[in-house]
């Protein structure tokens, strides 16, 4: 098996294709770890591919009426991101949601006779929580971003105070995530239960941790939603090198910094972290 290069013409799919060959080379998905899904425009999958052309029709294991007829390019289960640029009809396929949203077409790709990542109900419950938050919403990533997993074995996992320390080891995080970053207790992976407990972190942030596994991500673009989880990992790196450090830390950004800084860039921190 291997690209039909079909796909090379395909802007969606070449988004997908640099995203997870940026993943990985970020250290952020070794092996099969993490997924993208992607929803995209209807006629804009039209102009490349036949949907009139269903591979394969697989059950859903729970109902998602609100995506009925909405398509998605979503990274395959078991798939390496290391090799999609080598064989995205392979390890990408694009489905399209069913109208009654209890099962969905695979229209292209997975050539190998794959499916969609086993995270599918973690993806989808998020899609739908932040497209009533923001129309534009486009993008569900996760990944093993390597310094944010090290954070959760040493830093407090209370939301409020997970999102201050992020907020003070870069000054262009509150500017990034001023909603700052939801925070789960530890789950079984590819579960309705994680799924449903990220989604509703969904409604209030577009960033939400997984102790011990990673970070979900939501963005309107390829690039926004990569940038967001870039930013939050730069900031965990630079927590976990001076954590070690810290009875010799002289300086910080201050309470009243951010706020000043929040109003200097025309963004709300999300309530309840700083105290001024």
């Amino acid at each position: 098996m291997g690209t039909t290069n079909i796909e090379y013409n395909i802007p969606f799919v070449q988004e997908v294709m640099e995203a997870t060959r940026n993943m990985w080379e970020m250290g952020w998905d070794e092996r099969n770890g993490g997924n993208i899904s992607y929803l995209v425009d209807e006629a804009e999958v039209k102009k490349y591919i036949d949907v009139t052309k269903v591979k394969r029709t697989l059950p859903l294991e729970f109902p998602v009426k609100e995506l009925a007829g909405k398509y998605f390019v979503v990274t395959g289960t078991g798939k390496y991101f290391k090799n999609v640029t080598l064989a995205p009809d392979v390890n990408l396929g694009i489905i399209r949601v069913a109208a009654d949203g209890m099962s969905f077409d695979i229209v292209w790709g997975y050539a190998d006779g794959g499916r969609p990542t086993s995270e599918l109900a973690a993806h989808f419950m998020s899609h739908i929580e932040r497209l009533k938050k923001d129309p534009q919403h486009r993008i569900i990533m996760h990944c093993h971003s390597t310094n944010v997993i090290a954070m959760t074995f040493v830093h407090d996992l209370s939301e409020k105070a997970f999102t201050k320390t992020l907020w003070q080891m870069c000054t262009e995080c509150l500017v990034v995530f001023p909603d700052g970053v939801g925070v789960l207790p530890w789950f079984v992976p590819g579960t309705n239960e994680i799924g449903r407990a990220t989604a509703e972190k969904m409604k209030d942030c577009r960033l939400v941790v997984w102790p011990q596994h990673g970070i979900f991500g939501a963005g309107t673009t390829m690039d926004e939603t990569f940038g967001l989880i870039e930013t939050v990992e730069k900031a965990a790196e630079v927590y976990m090198l001076v954590s070690s450090h810290r009875e010799g830390i002289k300086q910080t950004i201050t309470d009243q910094e951010l706020t000043d800084l929040a109003k200097a860039f025309g963004v709300t921190p999300v309530a309840g972290v700083l105290k001024v």
